[in-house]
């Protein structure tokens, strides 16, 4: 078989849709609208991983182009979002920036592999709850992430866990600095309202610069607040300069950037080894939301995607993107369906919005200086409450089986107290665990009545009849088929209905071999009616064939009343 790479499937999809001036001109309004969106959550989200604001533009100079170019989604926007934050500040805390960066780059061969084996599909197994429960348990993670900078507060040292979090968040809450509360405030006052009243303009945009001008006004009257350009800088030619660098990265191997310590990343196998968990990590909740979104902008504009072709795309841009100094990448369903409502129509949308990120980092970047800390935590606030869907939670809650709401409640409350890794693993193993629970409830074996057939009718007292109906796995096997182990001294023939049995794995074969094995030693026959040509072909495979006098196959219930009767004359045993 040949390996043929499902590159540029977005592409050929555009292609074959007719590409005319029209969808030009959406593509580039798209990308104008999204790109403005872009640049001040691609800075707070590198801030809320704890890397300076300048990596998250390079994720979106670097990854969402080459997402774009060679994934499977003609509307995806890539670029840092907010799900990864969870994620990528432990390893930021404990590997430093280089850690961070050869983390993604695993988490790019690990998306390549699963491109490669066209895992895409796999993806739709994980159960909403699941993904419902971890989303809510990040957005509240990243909300309380903000408080800090959103008050002005200076809490001593930097908790690991969140319950420890709020404790010293609310003994740091006698240094709330005014300034920053009210530059806040103000600036989710205006996220909130504003979207309900000038909906084409974006409200990221006027509560950024509502926040820096209010923020320039308190600073004149002599009330200090924390802003961008205090609280990071770059050198150039051995001078300081506050906030970003107003140039383009460059090419740089995430081992020579600093770790922890200050010092370049010594690259090890026991690194490497490290990093692993929370890469693989980073790839799953990363093909999980590129999928997701993908599906969401699918049923938006009408069009289908490859997933196979956007989980290679996302992987070759994690691949490369740190190379260049850009954190973790995937697509965004914020940004993505903005680019659809404005009219994007395919990849050169997000192109368009990494140019517009490009020409701001070369034209503004000095500006940038000046946007508050707190404005820019009030825009991550209201990305954690959008991204909670508080309401499907509660709408969830209400109508969704008490086994869903248990699996979801699970996801949330581990997502938020220990970590992402441990509630998708735990949640995905009692979704599973309910789920077999479920399905052995409805496989089972009853006796069949005379009435139920005209075949059954007088059958002399050796013989019963059976019907097993449902699916016969590990779960519900060894349940279904124990009735058949139930048997008076006096039974000869047991007929056993399966025309309703869709499958069996290994535990059922073992199970029926031992049937089969006990009923020998009491000379009793079985004689299985209706079995599919899947079931049949299975218990072939195991060694389980037709013997005369003690195991047949037959179509219906009337063929097995004549061999039942015919082996009780064999027998010597009357047949009426």
């Amino acid at each position: 078989m040949s390996l043929q790479l499902p590159l540029f499937a977005a592409w050929r999809q555009t292609l074959r849709a007719g590409y005319s001036r029209s969808s030009l001109q959406g593509d580039l309004a798209a990308g104008l609208t999204v790109g403005i969106i872009a640049i001040p959550l691609a800075m707070a989200l590198a801030i809320a991983v704890g890397v300076p604001p300048q990596h998250g533009l390079y994720t979106v100079l670097v990854a969402a182009p080459l997402i774009a170019l060679l994934g499977g989604s003609r509307f995806n926007i890539s670029g840092p979002t907010a799900a990864f934050v969870v994620i990528l500040l432990p390893i930021t805390q404990q590997y430093g920036i280089g850690g961070l960066l050869l983390c993604t780059l695993l988490a790019g061969l690990i998306l390549i592999a699963l491109g490669l084996l066209r895992a895409g599909k796999l993806i739709s197994f994980v159960p909403y709850p699941v993904t419902l429960g971890f989303t809510a348990g990040i957005g509240i993670v990243i909300a309380t992430l903000q408080i800090k900078d959103f008050l002005g507060l200076q809490p001593q040292g930097e908790p690991a866990h969140y319950v420890a979090q709020l404790m010293s968040l609310g003994e740091a809450l006698p240094t709330l600095q005014f300034g920053d509360a009210l530059v806040g405030m103000v600036c989710l006052g205006v996220l909130i309202v504003w979207p309900r009243f000038v909906p084409k303009i974006p409200g990221h945009l006027v509560a950024l610069l509502v926040g820096t001008l209010l923020g320039l006004l308190l600073e004149s009257v002599g009330l200090p607040l924390a802003t961008l350009g205090e609280r990071f800088s770059y050198t150039l030619d051995g001078v300081e300069h506050p906030g970003i660098p107003p140039f383009l990265p460059s090419f740089a191997w995430p081992w020579d950037l600093p770790g922890p310590d200050g010092q370049p990343l010594v690259l090890s196998f026991e690194l490497i080894r490290q990093l692993m968990a929370p890469a693989f990590a980073i790839a799953m909740l990363g093909a999980i939301e590129s999928l997701l979104c993908a599906v969401v902008a699918d049923g938006m504009a009408g069009t289908k995607h490859d997933p196979n072709a956007e989980l290679l795309g996302q992987g070759i841009g994690n691949l490369v993107a740190p190379l260049f100094g850009g954190i973790t990448a995937t697509a965004a369903l914020a940004r993505t369906a903005t680019n659809v409502k404005a009219g994007a129509f395919s990849p050169v949308a997000a192109i368009v919005h990494a140019g517009v990120v490009l020409l701001a980092v070369l034209l503004l970047s000095p500006l940038f200086s000046y946007l508050p800390m707190s404005a820019l935590a009030a825009l991550l606030l209201m990305v954690a409450w959008n991204m909670s869907e508080a309401h499907h939670v509660v709408h969830t809650v209400k109508i969704a089986p008490r086994t869903d709401v248990l699996v979801l409640l699970v996801c949330l409350v581990l997502t938020v107290l220990f970590d992402m890794v441990l509630a998708v693993g735990v949640g995905l193993l009692l979704a599973a665990g309910l789920f077999i629970k479920r399905m052995s409830d409805v496989t089972d074996t009853a006796s069949l009545p005379p009435g139920y057939h005209e075949a059954l009718h007088d059958l002399p007292e050796g013989v019963a009849a059976y019907a097993i109906r449902g699916p016969l796995f590990f779960g519900a096997a060894e349940k279904a088929l124990d009735a058949l182990r139930r048997f008076d001294r006096e039974m000869k023939v047991v007929i056993v209905e399966m025309s309703a049995v869709p499958l069996l794995d290994m535990t059922a074969l073992a199970a029926v071999e031992s049937i089969l094995d006990h009923y020998q030693r009491h000379g009793i026959g079985l004689v299985l009616v209706g079995t599919t040509p899947r079931v049949r072909l299975k218990l072939r495979r195991a060694g389980i064939h037709r013997r005369e006098g003690e195991l047949a196959f037959v179509r219906n219930l009337a063929q097995a009343r004549e061999k039942a009767l015919r082996w009780l004359d064999d027998r010597g045993t009357p047949a009426a």
